[in-house]
């Protein structure tokens, strides 16, 4: 569909977000409106994807840096965008763009974000949405993908050093197959 044909603003994005270096990939199929900026678009992903906004983020596109202005850090300092005077229609122009969005800068969990169609709004639909996913979000101050494999692993494994350790850190068993899209979906009731 060409943006040029309506206001670009009142389209909705359907967009793939794939946390990178997940194998087999965790991945959510959202529909956001093109008038949300890039911080709604980062509660969008903080609920689709499971995580729990404790960390830090930034949007890069272009080689530019998106994100949310914290009063306590050295923010303007870092030569970043405020990710509150962007909207998705601004910084996603076409299908097939790609932007990055980093979570926790200390773990790095690192997303691509792909546009994979925009879309007329359907009346009787209620936005943001997500329409698909799978496997669970990644436990936060794992240690990044890698960390989180070794989780895996030790999870696994009874005979693993660390299995006992992480069960109980954990508080339980651990599905990384586990994904609900109507929760989801509940949850973003919260940003519509």
């Amino acid at each position: 569909m060409s943006v040029n044909s309506a206001s670009s603003s009142n389209l909705i994005y359907q967009l793939k977000i794939t946390l990178r270096d997940s194998k087999p990939p965790i991945w959510r199929r959202v529909l956001v409106p093109g008038s949300f900026d890039l911080y709604k678009l980062h509660q969008v992903i903080q609920i689709v994807m499971g995580w729990t906004d404790s960390h830090l983020h930034h949007f890069l596109a272009d080689g530019t840096y998106y994100s949310f202005p914290h009063p306590d850090s050295d923010w303007d300092d870092a030569g970043e965008e405020d990710s509150q005077q962007v909207t998705l229609a601004q910084i996603a122009v076409h299908e097939k763009r790609k932007l990055t969005y980093v979570y926790d800068f200390g773990d790095s969990w690192e997303h691509e974000i792909m546009v994979e169609k925009i879309l007329p709004p359907e009346i009787e639909t209620k936005y943001p949405q997500c329409i698909a996913g799978k496997r669970a979000c990644p436990p936060e101050d794992i240690g990044g993908i890698w960390g989180y494999y070794d989780f895996l692993e030790a999870l696994n494994d009874p005979n693993h050093n660390e299995h006992d350790s992480y069960i109980e850190w954990w508080g339980g068993d651990f599905d990384p197959e586990e994904f609900d899209v109507g929760e989801v979906n509940q949850v973003l009731q919260e940003i519509r």
